[in-house]
Order: structure tokens, then sequence, then C-alpha cells
């Protein structure tokens, strides 16, 4: 069973309409890299130049921050589910 990849409504663009897609297991940092191999218009959209999440975007495997985690360097297994949320602001 592949990991999951649940898409925000803004960045379904990127995925030509796809709320979910999915890919195999590994770090975040390599999932990431697959994602961006997949779909090249997230490059740039997820992580900074040096590889660190970006600060507006929230990134949870099942129900976890991967902040509170082990960051870049969590693992995802196989079956698990990751949410890509990206921060909304407004006044």
């Amino acid at each position: 069973m592949p990991v999951k990849i649940r898409i925000p409504t803004t960045l379904r663009v990127l995925t030509s309409g796809e709320a979910e897609v999915s890919t195999t297991e590994g770090t975040i940092a390599e999932i990431i890299e697959q994602l961006c191999g997949t779909y090249p218009d997230f490059q740039g959209r997820l992580v900074d130049d040096e590889g660190n999440l970006l600060r507006f975007v929230n990134m949870y495997v099942e129900d976890e921050d991967v902040r509170f985690l082990q960051g870049m360097e969590t693992l995802v297994d196989d079956g698990q589910t990751i949410s890509i949320i990206p921060a909304v602001a407004g006044g």
C-alpha cells in the first residue's frame, strides 16, 4: 500500500486537479523529491534552497506535524498519509 499525499485545494492546480497522489515510502525529504520529480511545478513551493520545509507550509504524517517529529528526516511507511497544509493568513 503506497504512501498517500493529500493535496490542498490551493495546490491542486499543480497535480492537474488531483486531491491525492501516491508515492513510495521514505523520508519526508525523499518523498518531496519524488513529488517534485512527478509534478515539477511543486519545485520551490515546499522547501527552500537548503532543503528545509518553508515556514508557511505544514506537513503532517497522520496527525503529527513533521516539525515535532524528525523534520525532513521523518520516515513515512507504506500505508501512511501525508497532509500538506499551507498557512492561511488574513485579516
